[in-house]
């Protein structure tokens, strides 16, 4: 039945389109998960999405123009940039597709905290560096998005009793974050940043108004990433199609 939909959902895009579609990987953890089912694949039912900001951007350029893409989303909650780079082969090159947009960092710092086993800074930047390369290397032209990774105050990233220390940890995410700024520069890829936007808005408003817990996003934070990943996608990418 899966695989029916797949090639149903094919057939039918491709009537109208010429199968001329720009397709759109999104790769990271469960703030790109966002609890989607993993057993929907077809691109005009929603369930695949999950509820965060890939669904607010397959929302806006399908309203735009539903036979112009595929979007699917790959994020899988709890990953690090381990995780990602154990998976890229099936979850991406396998996929071929011409944009790929990368958020993660989050859990890299979180897991030192929760279980000891997240990954340090050295690390996290020399697995990037190989994610980067070698998805290079397997899509020689494909365009990458790199998203800065981000947290605000919140019950998960403030000291509680049993992580009296957690306010100061998370804190780490800022060199995460400029180590992502610093690989998009060098490797001449695009950096989308987002901490910046998110403190503006937890001043404006509050915190939790847009990162529930201090790291997954409410349907406010989705949109801010989702509205900011469009603006850049549409200066960058869209208009170069």
């Amino acid at each position: 039945m899966v695989g029916d939909n797949i090639i149903i959902c094919k057939i039918r895009l491709c009537k109208y389109s010429g199968c001329d579609l720009m397709k759109i990987v999104f790769f990271g953890d469960s703030i790109t998960d966002m609890l989607r089912d993993r057993n929907c694949h077809d691109a005009y039912m929603p369930y695949g999405y999950g509820e965060g900001y890939p669904m607010f951007v397959a929302g806006a350029l399908y309203g735009e123009d539903p036979l112009g893409y595929e979007i699917i989303n790959k994020g899988n909650g709890g990953d690090r940039i381990v995780d990602l780079y154990a998976r890229v082969k099936a979850d991406v090159w396998n996929l071929k597709p011409d944009v790929v947009s990368i958020l993660i960092g989050i859990n890299d710092v979180w897991h030192k905290l929760l279980n000891g086993n997240g990954v340090e800074l050295p690390r996290f930047e020399k697995v990037y560096r190989m994610l980067i390369e070698d998805t290079e290397k397997a899509l020689p032209n494909v365009k990458i998005v790199l998203c800065e990774p981000f947290f605000l105050k919140g019950e998960a990233t403030e000291d509680t009793s049993a992580y009296p220390n957690a306010s100061k940890a998370f804190l780490e995410v800022y060199d995460y974050a400029k180590t992502v700024g610093r690989l998009a520069e060098e490797y001449g890829l695009i950096f989308l940043p987002l901490q910046k936007a998110f403190d503006e808005k937890a001043k404006e408003f509050s915190p939790r108004a847009y990162l529930y817990d201090g790291v997954h996003p409410s349907p406010a934070g989705a949109k801010l990433i989702a509205d900011r990943w469009i603006a850049t996608f549409k200066e960058k990418i869209a208009k170069n199609k």
